[in-house]
């Protein structure tokens, strides 16, 4: 009788996660900005790219330039969050230039006109932020600890103020909402 060898292991190469411009989603963007009427001023400069900088956003909108990054950790997510945060950042893209097209200046980034876009796309209700595991993973220790010498609230950061920074509450209450050096923060 003849023994056959075990067949070995497959073993599959770990699957790259995408980066730079990707065509598909950037076509599918056009069809959906497209499909709204009143933004085809956006069509010629609209970018979808994958950031692999990114770790703990799902995505990002630059208005002035049309371009939405996404966060390539979304891939190891269930299918649809790719649609679903590409539709929320282009909403950004939509609100900022529909209010640039009324001769305004600047909007709320999750206020009315953003909520009207993401309706607009087919994601009425959508939340402000994610909530995927995938990217919930790195949690960054805030490692400078600040102090208002005027209140004694403290502000933990996780990188260092490079500027004159006051404590907001103790400025409103005691200057009227501007600087004041009085109420400069401390490290601790």
């Amino acid at each position: 009788m003849l023994e056959l060898e075990p067949a070995p292991p497959v073993v599959e190469p770990p699957q790259r996660r995408p980066s730079g411009r990707d065509a598909v989603l950037e076509a599918q963007s056009r069809t959906l900005v497209a499909a709204l009427g009143d933004c085809a001023g956006l069509l010629p400069k609209l970018q979808v790219h994958w950031n692999p900088r990114m770790r703990s956003t799902a995505g990002r909108a630059w208005s002035q330039s049309g371009k939405v990054e996404l966060n390539p950790l979304l891939t190891e997510c269930a299918p649809d969050e790719i649609d679903r945060t590409l539709r929320h950042e282009l909403a950004h893209l939509v609100a900022h230039h529909r209010a640039a097209q009324a001769q305004r200046r600047r909007i709320q980034p999750h206020g009315p006109e953003w909520q009207q876009a993401c309706a607009d796309l087919g994601i009425d209700g959508e939340e402000r932020t994610h909530r995927l595991e995938a990217l919930q993973a790195r949690r960054l220790a805030r490692r400078y600890h600040y102090v208002c010498p005027g209140c004694g609230r403290e502000f933990p950061r996780v990188r260092p103020i490079r500027r004159p920074l006051a404590c907001a509450p103790c400025c409103n209450r005691w200057n009227g909402g501007r600087y004041d050096a009085r109420f400069r923060l401390v490290v601790t």
